[in-house]
C-alpha cells in the first residue's frame, strides 16, 4: 500500500470497520466535485485465498455537516419507496462517509433512454406529502435547503414555496458573495413576485417526488442497461424541475428520454417554463462557482418573465 494516497488508507480503515471486512482496497474514481469518491473492494479474506471479495462505492467528506450523508441516504430511500426508478443500495451512512452499492458503468442507447423516460414519468406521478422535506434535512450539492415548518401540500402553494425556500435564499447567498450583479438580482426578485401568475408558473401542480438535482452526472448508466439515479436532493417538488435540469447541461440520448416521458405524462407548454425551472440550479452554481452563472441566472429570470 506504499503508493496508496493517505485519504484512501483512512477510508480503507473506515470501510473495514463499517462493513466488517478484513481486507479493503480503495481506488479514487472521478465524478465528484464536492466529495472524494472511491471504488472500494473488500471482504473477509484475500482474493488469493479464494475468499468472497465485494466491490462498493464510497464517498467521503471530512468537513461534512452532521446530517449531510444521512440526508442523501434518506433521499435515496425516498426515491426507492416509489418503486419507479433504480437507485443504489445504501450500506452505511456516517457523518464522514457514505457507502453504496457499486454499479458497473455502461453506455446508454435509445432503448435505455426511453425506459428511463418512462420511469421518470412514473416517479413524477408519485405524490409527496408536502413541498420540500419538512422536519428533515435536504441538500442541493453542499447547500442546505429549507422547507416550510409544517407540511404544505396545496397545489397552489408551489409558487410561494419555490420563491421563499428555493430562489430567494439562493439569491441572497449569491448577492452576499458578489456572484450576481444588481440588475440580474433585481430580475430574479421580479420573477419571484410574479410566480403566482399562471402565465409564468404554469397550472397548479401537487407536490410530487422528484430527484431534485437531476443533471446528467447524477444519471448513472449501468452496464445492464438501467439508468440508476444517484446524489439526489429528493423532496416534494415540481416535476418540471427535474426535466429542466436534464436540459441545462445536456444528457445522453436526451430527446429519447423526453419523448418517452411525454408519451406517458404530457406537459403542454413545458418548454416555455424551462428557464424558470433551471433558475434554481443556475443560482446554486452562481453561489458556488461565480463566473458567468450570475448573469445566466438573470437571463433565465428574464426569459421566464417573457
Amino acid at each position: 500500500m506504499g503508493g496508496t494516497p493517505p485519504g484512501s488508507r483512512n477510508l480503507e480503515r473506515r470501510i473495514a470497520q463499517l462493513l466488517g471486512y478484513a481486507v479493503v482496497r480503495a481506488a479514487p474514481v472521478g465524478g465528484g466535485s464536492i466529495c472524494d469518491a472511491y471504488r472500494v473492494s473488500g471482504g473477509l479474506g484475500g482474493e488469493q485465498d479464494g475468499g468472497p471479495f465485494h466491490t462498493v462505492f464510497a464517498k467521503a467528506l471530512d468537513a461534512a455537516p452532521a446530517d449531510f450523508f444521512a440526508a442523501e441516504a434518506a433521499g435515496l430511500a425516498r426515491l426507492r419507496a416509489t418503486g419507479t426508478v433504480h437507485v443504489p443500495e445504501v450500506y452505511a451512512a456516517e457523518r464522514d462517509v457514505l457507502v453504496l452499492q457499486w454499479v458497473e458503468p455502461g453506455a446508454p442507447d435509445r432503448s435505455a433512454a426511453e425506459r428511463f423516460g418512462r420511469q421518470l414519468a412514473a416517479l413524477h406521478e408519485s405524490p409527496a406529502p408536502s413541498w420540500g422535506t419538512p422536519g428533515e434535512p435536504c441538500y442541493l450539492g453542499p447547500l442546505p435547503l429549507t422547507s416550510p415548518p409544517e407540511p404544505v401540500a396545496d397545489p397552489a402553494a408551489w409558487p410561494r414555496f419555490h420563491a421563499e425556500h428555493r430562489l430567494l435564499p439562493l439569491l441572497r447567498a449569491a448577492v452576499d458573495s458578489a456572484h450576481i450583479g444588481p440588475r440580474d438580482a433585481r430580475d430574479v426578485e421580479r420573477l419571484c413576485d410574479r410566480l403566482d401568475d399562471e402565465a409564468v408558473a404554469g397550472p397548479p401542480q401537487p407536490p410530487a417526488v422528484i430527484h431534485g438535482d437531476l443533471w446528467s452526472g447524477n444519471v448513472h448508466w449501468a452496464a445492464d442497461g438501467r439508468a440508476v439515479l444517484i446524489d439526489p436532493a429528493a423532496q416534494g417538488g415540481h416535476p418540471e424541475t427535474d426535466l429542466a435540469m436534464l436540459q441545462l447541461f445536456g444528457c445522453p440520448e436526451l430527446p429519447s428520454v423526453l419523448a418517452a416521458y411525454e408519451e406517458v405524462r404530457p406537459l403542454p407548454g413545458r418548454q416555455s417554463r424551462v428557464p424558470l425551472h433551471q433558475l434554481q440550479h443556475l443560482l446554486v452554481h452562481a453561489v458556488l462557482f461565480g463566473g458567468g452563472y450570475g448573469a445566466q441566472s438573470g437571463a433565465a429570470a428574464r426569459a421566464a418573465l417573457g
